[in-house]
């Protein structure tokens, strides 16, 4: 980075972070509920959500939440319970797509069951993002374009890797796993790379309902012969970019917001590392 812009960085840093802030720590959409599961605080269930969940085995709904429990009179445990109500929201028009993916459903930090991906928003229910900040040995940042065809900002510029946690899957393994498909690499590329850090937890407003997301990330130095690809068709373009450039894209809005938030943190502790000088 240049010196009079890294001279200039902390304090742009500062009032970027607090321009996203009010687009990612958002109340729930106007007329949500809180949403049980097997009596624990899960979710924050949307309107039209609630509607269409009426009168479905194991939904049981109060003026002040709506509860979802396993209903034995039908013998339906409650995956089975979930999966009805996904297809349920899925037939009337409130979901983004149909994923075939299960993601974990947590209540009061337990893990309690599981629902088909498409579904969470609607729901409000809180799932778990892992990044990756990959940095290069000169200082610039690998950065990926989503694809067109994605349904959630199709087009705009990400992180490297990002992604969510499967069901039952370990959140280090999730990061591995991204890795690859998104970006080629192998355990052994990113083998140095920092723990996982828990940046904050995002309450977003979608179209669809509610974002609810504990963002995760970790920074890794990739080796000069380490040519990040794309594998599984959800990018289409991968780039390494120069610290000026870099911060040219995130004044420009150019990133989605969870990739923003994940870049002005990695160049805050950067530079709270002496790495940008």
């Amino acid at each position: 980075m240049k010196d009079a812009l890294a001279s200039a960085l902390a304090p742009r840093l500062s009032r970027r972070k607090n321009q996203l802030a009010k687009h990612i720590q958002q109340l729930p959409p106007t007329g949500s509920r809180p949403l049980t599961v097997s009596g624990r605080v899960a979710g924050w269930i949307t309107q039209t959500a609630t509607r269409h969940a009426d009168g479905l085995p194991g939904i049981h709904i109060e003026d002040e939440a709506v509860h979802v429990t396993a209903f034995p009179q039908q013998r339906m445990s409650l995956p089975r319970v979930f999966e009805r109500l996904a297809l349920a929201l899925r037939d009337a028009g409130c979901l983004r797509g149909w994923r075939d993916e299960l993601l974990d459903v947590y209540g009061e930090g337990k893990r309690l069951s599981v629902i088909e991906r498409a579904a969470v928003r609607p729901l409000g229910l809180l799932t778990k993002a892992v990044h990756l900040n990959a940095w290069s040995p000169d200082g610039g940042l690998w950065v990926a374009r989503r694809s067109l065809t994605k349904s959630t900002d199709p087009g705009m510029w990400d992180t490297l890797v990002g992604g969510l946690a499967g069901a039952g899957e370990n959140l280090d393994a999730s990061l591995l796993r991204e890795s690859n498909e998104e970006a080629g690499l192998e355990p052994t590329d990113i083998g140095s790379r920092t723990p996982l850090r828990t940046i904050l937890r995002m309450h977003r407003r979608l179209p669809e309902g509610y974002q609810v997301e504990d963002v995760l990330v970790s920074d890794v130095v990739l080796a000069e012969t380490v040519a990040p690809r794309n594998l599984d068709g959800e990018v289409s373009e991968i780039r390494l970019v120069p610290l000026d450039d870099l911060w040219s894209m995130v004044e420009a809005g150019e990133f989605t917001r969870e990739a923003e938030l994940v870049i002005l943190e990695g160049l805050e502790r950067r530079m709270q590392e002496g790495r940008i000088s």
